[in-house]
């Protein structure tokens, strides 16, 4: 996969962590504001503007005692709630107050020394008194005890303030904490889920043209997905069809193809001798040669039957069939073996036919002069070398396409040299070309020995 492909399962993530972090944020919000409401975690009381205003505007006189000092925020709160009342006193017991005080709470304080803040209303059934807000606080003159009315509003930066406090406090640790979690547990769980298709990505890396049937697994495959792997299979059977049509059509062609060369050689048979019969005598098996090429071609993967074969008895059989053909267009065939026993486990009818189809290129090939050896060797394989001008060396990775023509070549390589490359792979070996000893072409085939 290109790294500029954007990845499925990361945007998943992704995704899922956006999501989660929404859904945790909404939360904690909810959660936040019920434990506001309740005072569980910020009091954010009306009255608690006016304490602090009340608490930062005491002071004292020229002899000590306790003073009012006027200040813009008490001066507010002042102006907001016209009928504001408080009691001040500090630890020795010195008093201050201001406005109409309740007589319910008129010696209140005195007598809650030892309490550090209290709320105060009215009893269910029994008599009606304003509520009231009691709390121990620092001023600039050391902790007073405060006591006042409930009345007024929370500013909006007082309202800020403590947002920012439990952001910062609660709502982004638990985010934190979240989005690290939801992105080592998140890929974790996505390739669990897209496991199952491993086995689908493993099936299609196996398909290939010799392996006609392989479909992709659906087994377990996501509900999601399931569609496209179906899609796929759809289309491996529509090309399987189309692929299997066109072996028909090459075998009906090829059967179609023997006749008529049959006939022509029947009929050449009975022509008097002479350079002429020669010449026409070895196109017509070169029209034969392609029609079997043919055949061999579709009954390649179907006939193949590995069994230990000797590559010596292989060479040995292939020249002495080949012989006349070599002998009549001018050639000198050559037979070589540094052992008795070369062994590989192989098709022996393909084998031969990939010898054959190297010694037929020869002899189209070779220029008809000199000598074709075929030559067997436990390190080397089958080497088919002849002593026409040779194979450049930037074309020589062409030959092997079917039918391909060089330059300053009258004639093509057929099918020939196609089926001796897909009968090497079949048997895990290959076939090179390289330059012979008189500068002609030399093939060598090598395979994979046995044991």
């Amino acid at each position: 996969m290109s790294a500029s492909q954007p990845s499925l399962r990361w945007r998943l993530v992704r995704q899922l962590a956006s999501l989660q972090a929404v859904f945790l944020s909404i939360l904690a919000l909810l959660i936040i504001a019920a434990l506001w409401m309740t005072g569980s975690v910020i009091s954010l009381q009306p009255e608690d503007e006016t304490i602090d205003a009340i608490a930062q505007s005491i002071e004292r006189d020229k002899d000590g005692a306790l003073a009012i000092k006027e200040t813009p925020m008490l001066a507010a709160r002042r102006t907001e709630l016209p009928g504001l009342w408080f009691v001040v006193r500090d630890r020795s017991g010195a008093t201050i107050a201001e406005g109409a005080v309740p007589q319910a709470y008129a010696g209140m304080g005195r007598a809650l020394d030892g309490i550090g803040q209290a709320r105060f209303g009215s009893n269910l059934g029994g008599n009606a008194v304003p509520a009231a807000r009691l709390q121990w606080v620092g001023s600039p003159i050391g902790e007073v005890q405060v006591l006042t009315g409930v009345d007024g509003s929370v500013s909006p930066s007082r309202v800020m303030a403590a947002t920012s406090l439990v952001f910062f406090s609660t709502l982004l640790p638990l985010l934190a904490v979240t989005a690290v979690a939801t992105m080592v547990a998140a890929p974790m769980v996505v390739r669990r889920a897209f496991s199952s298709l491993d086995s689908a990505v493993a099936r299609a890396g196996q398909i290939d043209i010799d392996r006609q049937g392989t479909r992709l697994p659906v087994e377990d495959v996501p509900q999601e997905i399931l569609p496209l792997v179906e899609a796929v299979n759809d289309a491996l059977s529509r090309l399987d069809e189309g692929h299997e049509r066109q072996k028909r059509l090459f075998a009906h062609l090829a059967h179609e193809w023997r006749t008529p060369v049959a006939i022509l050689q029947a009929r050449l048979d009975g022509l008097p001798s002479g350079p002429l019969k020669e010449r026409i005598f070895e196109d017509t098996v070169r029209l034969a040669t392609l029609a079997e090429q043919f055949l061999d071609l579709q009954r390649l993967n179907h006939r193949f039957e590995p069994a230990p074969v000797n590559l010596v008895d292989v060479a040995r059989h292939v020249v002495s069939e080949l012989a006349p053909l070599a002998i009549a267009a001018n050639y000198e065939p050559c037979f070589q073996a540094d052992e008795d026993t070369v062994e590989i486990i192989g098709d022996r009818v393909a084998l031969e036919r990939a010898v054959a189809n190297l010694v037929q290129n020869a002899i189209q090939h070779g220029g008809r002069q000199g000598s074709i050896t075929v030559h067997v060797g436990r390190a080397t394989g089958i080497t088919v070398t002849d002593e026409g001008k040779g194979i450049p060396a930037e074309q020589r990775g062409r030959i092997f396409e079917p039918f391909h023509r060089l330059s300053g070549y009258g004639k093509g390589f057929g099918l020939g040299l196609n089926l001796v490359q897909e009968i090497a792979r079949l048997h895990g070996g290959q076939v090179q070309v390289l330059e012979g000893p008189t500068g002609g072409a030399a093939f060598r085939l090598s395979f994979p020995l046995a044991g």
